[in-house]
């Protein structure tokens, strides 16, 4: 930590500058309240706005007294703007609404301000226990020397036998409420910094990215050299230890096993009595969907950088034949620049003439002249009369967005273990009538976790907002009720 590394972060750290600024209070309680709290990786640009506005609205009614005058949407584009921005302000494929993500650097400065906040009571004892279980670890994995390993592990098949004769002889050693909650709020902070290296990890991704699409840009070097700089710093990035790690957690977190040990766990865990009025209990009981969320963000970044590798080699490819084909245009032309010389000049034999040949046109072979008609034009006036054509069936065209029904179906599959449709159009009702109706049906087959039950039926009412003149009579109803096997999603 020199002067002069410290000056340069505090001009250019994104978790410094968010401290410094003078808003610093408003723009972390803000992306606190729709980023970390939630546990959202994600989040459109027109919520954001509104939730914004209503907040800035409220303060400046307070006490604060118009100390916000800009508009919300201004305060956004302000925070996601810039090289060194608290959010990133980017476009989803088929969307052309802004989605908005946090940094790095800002969710740093905000796990920071966390830790000033005064906790419950700060937990020694299992940080000492996993200080000594990481040691132990470290120095057992890395002996060479066989005799050593299988004296430890003699030594703890003794202290399990031990164990065991203590419970057989009715003797336990349970955690009192104390330990189960210091180890409780001990994992829920590993859980909450494993999210925010996610984080990071995705930043770099998105970084290697930025870096390959400037290179394919202003590089001049062949397809060859320029592939094999860029596969070089994408081996750089898996083959480090950050990537490395970050395969084996996905590799371990991907395995159902686990997924159904780690659920296990944690609904286990919330059934201690000391835990029954813990604070912001679902975290750790939904981890699994949050890493699965995160870790899914990080590959479709990774996936970004595979899909321009593609593109840059089918532009390249393309290239390479617009070039074969100005080579052979120019040997054409320098074919038809040699007919044209006299043949005793040429460099080479070009061409041979086996026999003379004599190009005769015979006075019957030319056609006889042909007068040409002529057109005449006829100048009228064209008047402009108005089309008696009913145009508003092209404003009444509807679009079911499938992403956004499967996105509340997997929120509402968060907090219980199975839903059928009819709960989730209890608590989501329809809005585009029986073409929203249809978009789930098609989700329902195409999901892999969900069970059509065609021997039970279901009673589906729901009401219509709009209708169109082309319409029959009696989709013009506005009430319906639809007939469908019962179908249950589950996780």
């Amino acid at each position: 930590m020199q002067y002069a590394d410290l000056k340069s972060q505090r001009k250019n750290n994104v978790a410094w500058r968010l401290l410094t600024s003078p808003h610093a209070p408003l723009i972390a309680s803000f992306l606190y309240q729709v980023f970390i709290l939630p546990n959202q990786r994600s989040q459109p640009f027109d919520i954001l706005c509104s939730k914004l506005d209503d907040l800035i609205f409220h303060l400046n009614q307070g006490d604060e007294k118009d100390a916000f005058p800009k508009s919300a949407s201004a305060y956004l584009d302000d925070w996601a703007g810039g090289s060194n921005a608290f959010m990133r302000k980017y476009y989803e494929k088929g969307n052309d609404i802004p989605q908005l993500d946090l940094t790095p650097g800002a969710e740093k400065a905000i796990e920071w301000l966390q830790t000033l906040q005064p906790r419950q009571f700060v937990g020694t004892e299992s940080r000492l226990l996993t200080l000594y279980r990481l040691l132990q670890e470290i120095v057992q994995n890395t002996e060479q020397d066989p005799e050593v390993k299988i004296a430890e592990l003699e030594q703890q098949k003794h202290e399990i036998d031990q164990k065991i004769a203590r419970i057989r002889s009715g003797i336990t050693e349970d955690f009192d409420s104390t330990r189960i909650k210091e180890r409780w709020f001990e994992a829920e902070d590993t859980a909450r910094k494993l999210l925010s290296d996610f984080r990071q990890v995705e930043y770099n991704f998105r970084s290697l990215d930025q870096e390959v699409r400037e290179m394919i840009t202003l590089s001049d070097k062949n397809k060859g050299d320029l592939l094999d700089e860029i596969f070089d710093q994408q081996d750089y990035i898996h083959d480090s230890e950050q990537g490395k790690s970050f395969s084996a957690f996905w590799e371990f977190l991907m395995s159902p096993n686990r997924q159904e040990e780690l659920e296990h766990l944690t609904s286990t865990a919330l059934q201690q009595d000391a835990l029954k009025n813990i604070e912001d209990a679902n975290f750790l009981r939904y981890i699994g969907f949050s890493l699965l969320d995160a870790g899914q963000k990080v590959f479709q970044t990774n996936a970004q950088l595979v899909e321009q590798l593609r593109k840059y080699l089918a532009d390249q490819a393309w290239l390479e034949n617009k070039r074969i084909l100005e080579i052979v245009r120019n040997v054409e032309k320098s074919t038809l620049a040699l007919k044209h010389q006299d043949m005793g000049n040429l460099p080479r034999d070009f061409f041979h003439v086996d026999q003379a040949k004599v190009n005769v046109h015979l006075l019957m072979e030319h056609n006889l002249f042909s007068p040409k008609r002529k057109i005449k034009l006829v100048r009228k006036a064209i008047e402009e009369i108005e089309a008696d054509v009913d145009v508003s069936i092209l404003y009444e065209q509807q679009w079911v967005d499938e992403t956004e029904l499967r996105k509340k179906i997997r929120k509402l599959l968060q907090t219980k273990q199975q839903i059928s449709l009819k709960e989730v159009l209890e608590i989501h009702p329809l809005k585009q009538g029986l073409a929203e109706l249809v978009a789930y049906l098609n989700i329902a087959t195409q999901r892999k976790h969900t069970v059509i039950d065609d021997t039970a039926t279901e009673e589906l009412v729901f009401t219509k907002e709009h209708s169109t003149a082309t319409e029959h009579e009696l989709l013009k109803l506005s009430k319906r009720v639809a007939q469908i096997p019962k179908i249950i999603f589950s996780r």
